[in-house]
């Protein structure tokens, strides 16, 4: 799950990193009040978006005087900021941070993030901080460089002095430096982290460190331990055809084809999204019901594919394993009677009772194909498709 920037420095400085004072705003008048409160500007007008790249995109102004302050909110309010993370649909502004600016001598790149190579935390840093650390990523990877984390020791001050000083920090610094990134990787653990980015990292002009942007990602198997953390969820950045398959526990993940798919099971997904595009069409969706399907769960995940106006096409490939066929079959006939599924509907089932499950189908009198095997099932889909 992502968070705002502004609640990700909430929970930074309740561990005592150091991130600059500021508020969030909803309209332009609130902007310039809390530009008084927060003292003299210069001020930083941030809008609040689940995407990177706000600078580029016009989402990140400073302004010299409070009433600078009103207008830049006043025109980021409602704005639809486009950046390289937020695809060319762009996301709608709806709330701006205000800050207290600062003098900034220079800028670095710190984050934490999960490898899977190593199965361990690792922190990853650069001296070459800012807007343009995916280019330092991708044309100098030389200038990033890694520390693996101990699971069971932790971040050790000795891995965050060796971090301070391969960012070039003079010894004043690094004395900041220790603390403040054994403070960063602590929050990473208590909260949960899949991913802590501070992008920049700054040195002020009177040399202090400071976190001058925060994301925080946190795992959303782990939300159940952090009912706070879960409050701040905001569903106006999310897909809200994901939203709603959430709310049963679906697993939904929206593409660019037409043909919508229905499994059960990750890796039957992926297998299912393979074999479509093998037969030469693409799938509109990852839509995964899980072990435990029911009738009102995969009727809702008909509604939910149908709602995307893309889809041209259903394959159902279910496994039934604990469960049987024959109950897989009847909520699918169930859910096709209720929803009113009006495109080619292909299904393919396997496992318990799968005889049981096809005759359920073929008896129910709609314009439902069986498949035997998913080839057959992919090549029975797309060509419906295709006409």
């Amino acid at each position: 799950m992502n968070i705002h920037e502004y609640q990700a420095k909430a929970i930074l400085r309740n561990f005592g990193v150091p991130v600059p004072d500021g508020h969030v705003v909803y309209n332009s008048n609130s902007a310039r009040d809390w530009a008084k409160r927060l003292g003299e500007g210069p001020w930083a007008v941030k809008a609040q978006i689940h995407a990177g790249g706000r600078g580029k995109g016009g989402g990140v102004k400073i302004a010299k005087t409070a009433d600078e302050v009103k207008q830049f909110t006043r025109d980021m309010m409602g704005m639809t900021l486009v950046t390289h993370q937020t695809g060319p649909e762009g996301k709608l502004v709806k709330r701006v941070l205000i800050e207290s600016g600062c003098n900034i001598a220079d800028e670095f790149y710190v984050s934490f993030l999960v490898d899977r190579g190593t199965s361990k935390v690792t922190l990853m840093a650069s001296a070459e901080g800012g807007m343009d650390i995916e280019e330092v990523a991708a044309n100098t990877p030389e200038k990033l460089f890694f520390e693996v984390i101990d699971p069971v020791v932790g971040l050790t001050a000795f891995q965050a002095r060796k971090v301070a000083f391969k960012l070039g920090f003079a010894i004043a610094q690094v004395k900041q430096a220790v603390p403040l990134l054994m403070n960063l990787y602590t929050a990473f653990i208590e909260a949960d982290c899949a991913l802590l980015e501070i992008n920049p990292l700054v040195l002020t002009a009177d040399g202090k460190l400071l976190c001058l942007d925060a994301k925080l990602n946190i795992d959303d198997n782990a939300l159940f331990r952090h009912i706070r953390i879960r409050d701040l969820r905001d569903y106006d950045e999310e897909d809200p055809m994901e939203t709603a398959a959430s709310q049963y526990d679906l697993s939904y993940i929206a593409l660019d084809g037409n043909i919508g798919c229905m499994v059960n099971g990750a890796g039957l997904a992926m297998a299912t999204m393979d074999i479509i595009q093998h037969y030469g069409a693409a799938p509109a969706n990852f839509l995964d019901v899980g072990g435990s399907a029911t009738i009102e769960r995969v009727t809702e995940a008909f509604k939910i594919i149908l709602s995307d106006k893309k889809v041209e096409g259903i394959l159902v490939n279910i496994f039934g394993g604990i469960m049987k066929c024959d109950v897989i079959a009847t909520g699918i006939v169930e859910a096709a009677k209720q929803v009113g599924v009006k495109i080619p509907l292909v299904v393919r089932l396997e496992g318990t009772n799968v005889a049981l499950g096809k005759k359920i189908l073929a008896e129910s009198g709609l314009d439902i194909v069986t498949a035997d095997g998913m080839a057959d099932a992919a090549q029975k889909i797309v060509t419906a498709v295709k006409g």
